[in-house]
C-alpha cells in the first residue's frame, strides 16, 4: 500500500521547559508506530519555536517528496504560538506545495489525520 510518505512536525517535548515530556514522548511513539501499522513511511520533525525552527523545517520538508504534512497540535492549539503556526502552514504551502495539510487532535491520532488525505 503505497500511499505517499508523511512528515509531521510538532514540537519538541523533551526541549520545552517547565514540565514532564515522559507522557508526551510515548504519545509520539505511539502514534509514529500506527504508521507502520498501516504501511505508512513517516519522518518526524520536532522544533523548539526559539531555535532556529524554520531552519529545521524547510529543511525536512525538502528531504523528501512528502505526500502530507501533518502540523502537531502543540503548535496548533497554543495561542502564542499562532504566528509560529500560521508560519508552518506557509512553509509546507511554500516547499511541499504537493503535500496535503492535515492536523491531528493528539499525538496519538496522528496516522488518522494523515489517513484523511492519503486514501
Amino acid at each position: 500500500m503505497a500511499v505517499g510518505r508523511v512528515l509531521v512536525v510538532g514540537l519538541d517535548p523533551v526541549r520545552i521547559p517547565g514540565w514532564d515530556p515522559e507522557p508526551v514522548v510515548a504519545a509520539i511513539a505511539r502514534g509514529q508506530a500506527r504508521f507502520g501499522e498501516h504501511g505508512i513511511d513517516a519522518d518526524l520533525c520536532l522544533v523548539v519555536p526559539d531555535e532556529d525552527a524554520e531552519a529545521v523545517i524547510v529543511e525536512a520538508l525538502t528531504r523528501q517528496d512528502y505526500a502530507c504534512v501533518v502540523v502537531g497540535g502543540g503548535i496548533r492549539k497554543h495561542e502564542p504560538l499562532l504566528e509560529f503556526f500560521e508560519k508552518v502552514v506557509n512553509l509546507v504551502r511554500q516547499h511541499a506545495p504537493g503535500a496535503a495539510i492535515a492536523f491531528n487532535s493528539s499525538p496519538e491520532d496522528t496516522a488518522d489525520a494523515a489517513l484523511r488525505w492519503l486514501r
